[in-house]
């Protein structure tokens, strides 16, 4: 038997065993993929545009006790304790690289390492939603109290959103990897869900950076 017939018969699923396209050029899913992203970037950018709108045109920003009054203004300080959101931004990158890590294994035919990696980042991603829960329950002000809050919690909350839906194409990744459905020449699905996952992490680090130290 050839090592390419050896190969065959090691594979824990048939999926496992599907070529790429041997015509070259970006695969489906992760073409895909990438233009679902770019659509992605322009709703972000609209976003954030309308909040540097609003920021630039509140003076002072965040409202001082002047608007809101003084305990209100103390809650919309978000620079005066900025570190679960810190935390949770190292539990995102952290999240990043191990996702990372879990390509770079399939890439070298290492199911194991897919697994590892692809559980330990849905692990982490839904500890970052957990904390995010827990910190909008500390903020002190909600969605309808005012400008400030209308601007945070759309801009966060359609960040978690993308996380939440990037948790359950993570958890369809994990269940197929343990399935051995993934191989080193046919893991697109992989690939396009780890493209996605790096692009909410960048999308948090521009949020953090914009609410909690700008």
């Amino acid at each position: 038997m050839t090592a390419s017939g050896h190969a065959l018969t090691t594979e824990h699923s048939p999926v496992a065993g599907l070529a790429h396209d041997t015509r070259g050029g970006i695969s489906n899913p992760i073409l895909g993929m990438l233009l679902f992203i770019t659509s992605e970037v322009m709703f972000f950018a609209g976003l954030f545009g309308a909040y540097f709108t609003v920021r630039a045109s509140t003076n002072p920003w965040p409202p001082g006790p002047e608007q809101v009054g003084e305990g209100m203004a103390e809650k919309f300080n978000l620079h005066a304790d900025p570190y679960l959101a810190a935390l949770l931004t190292v539990v995102l990158v952290t999240s990043s690289f191990t996702c990372q890590l879990a390509i770079w294994a399939i890439r070298k035919n290492d199911r194991r390492g897919l697994v590892r990696g692809i559980a330990v980042t849905l692990i982490l991603g839904i500890l970052f939603l957990i904390g995010q829960a827990y910190d909008y329950s500390q903020l002190g002000f909600g969605l309808t109290d005012g400008t400030f809050g209308t601007t945070f919690f759309t801009l966060t909350g359609f960040h978690g959103a993308h996380v939440l839906g990037g948790t359950i194409m993570l958890s369809v990744i994990l269940y197929r990897a343990m399935a051995g459905q993934f191989s080193a020449r046919h893991h697109d699905a992989v690939e396009a869900t780890s493209i996605y996952w790096h692009f909410v992490d960048v999308v948090w680090i521009a949020l953090f950076s914009t609410l909690y130290i700008l």
